[in-house]
């Protein structure tokens, strides 16, 4: 199974970007759904950003569309979230993951139910005010 596992923690103040990366362990292919996720001790894990097929697929939460964005380096495995213009809210364990859909409709069930196959450890984001 696929191994994901996120950039080191990071701290910004209120206002600031961040950019969090998460490399994979094995090749990125056209089938990966890739996703972003946060959790608080206060609140359930939620999505927050995926890409599908390289890019030919995004979604965002609606409280970040427009401040944040994903990517992906298939050279380097790797896929990024840039979030800019943060706010304390946002102060949560942020998770990387992954699987294999066939379709972009199977991988938003999946992101939106956070229910990919493969997770990282997570990593503390912290946005002070």
């Amino acid at each position: 199974q696929v191994q994901m596992v996120e950039s080191e923690r990071g701290s910004v103040q209120a206002g600031g970007s961040l950019r969090l990366s998460c490399a994979a362990s094995e090749h990125f292919n056209e089938t990966m759904c890739l996703g972003w996720f946060r959790q608080t001790p206060e609140k359930e894990r939620e999505e927050v950003a995926a890409i599908w097929k390289g890019g030919q697929r995004k979604y965002y939460i609606d409280s970040l569309k427009g401040r944040s964005t994903i990517s992906q380096d298939k050279d380097k495995n790797t896929v990024y979230l840039v979030m800019t213009n943060l706010k304390a809210e946002v102060t949560a364990v942020y998770y990387c993951a992954v699987d294999r859909t066939n379709s972009a409709f199977e991988c938003y069930v999946l992101v939106t139910r956070a229910a990919l196959g493969a997770w990282g450890p997570g990593t503390q984001v912290t946005v002070s005010s």
